[in-house]
């Protein structure tokens, strides 16, 4: 579901793939995470998948019933992040300002009354977290929300990597979490989307990764 740590999770699977080596990844070129770990709605034809170096990382909004069908056959591994869906109302919000590809809000009740009927892009998140949370339990899903990463975010890198079967040193993981955190993202173009083209976000009207707080008291998107 959009808002809900995809953005986050793809600095914290581009550090651990890294060992917690930010140059390494400050050193690739590309102009955003995205190109690194692509959306398979943009690119997301199976050609390019084949081609692609191992591993082959990507990131998605859709839901289960749309994915690749190889899932349901368990190839690959798949991590869900979920979050509190008043955070994501509001944070979603705010990205339909800053997305020049998205309608711009009327007002907030507008925009409450949408994201309630699931007249959002994306879908309703209902629908979209009961198609997943219903394979949470699968062998190759790790289910996360965004609020046990916002309490104690080296839990839950520790959790990831352990799922993705990453050998980290205590050095290298807690490089991982330092790197991963909402104000050092902030700083790093990349993460924050910094280079992505004015036609597709208004840079002007505020950044990416924006100030915030969740209803449980931790910082949010």
């Amino acid at each position: 579901m959009c808002v809900s740590g995809t953005i986050w999770m793809q600095q914290i699977l581009l550090l651990l793939e890294a060992k917690g080596d930010l140059a390494a990844i400050s050193g690739l070129s590309s102009s955003s995470n995205a190109d690194l770990i692509p959306w398979i709605e943009v690119n997301g034809s199976r050609q390019t998948f084949i081609t692609a170096p191992s591993p082959r990382m990507r990131v998605t909004h859709l839901q289960y019933q749309f994915m690749p069908s190889a899932l349901s056959q368990k190839k690959g591994k798949v991590i869900y992040v979920a979050r509190n869906p008043k955070d994501v109302l509001v944070s979603y919000f705010y990205f339909h300002k800053l997305a020049n590809m998205l309608e711009t809000p009327k007002d907030f009740d507008d925009f409450f009354e949408k994201f309630m009927r699931g007249d959002v892009f994306g879908c309703s998140w209902f629908e979209h977290v009961k198609t997943w949370y219903s394979h949470k339990d699968d062998m190759n899903m790790l289910f996360i929300t965004y609020e046990e990463m916002i309490q104690d975010l080296h839990s839950a890198v520790q959790r990831i990597s352990v799922f993705l079967e990453k050998e980290l040193n205590p050095e290298q993981l807690a490089n991982v979490v330092k790197h991963s955190t909402f104000n050092n993202m902030k700083k790093i173009p990349k993460a924050n989307y910094e280079q992505v083209p004015d036609d597709l976000f208004s840079h002007h009207k505020g950044r990416f990764m924006r100030k915030g707080k969740s209803v449980y008291g931790g910082r949010c998107r």
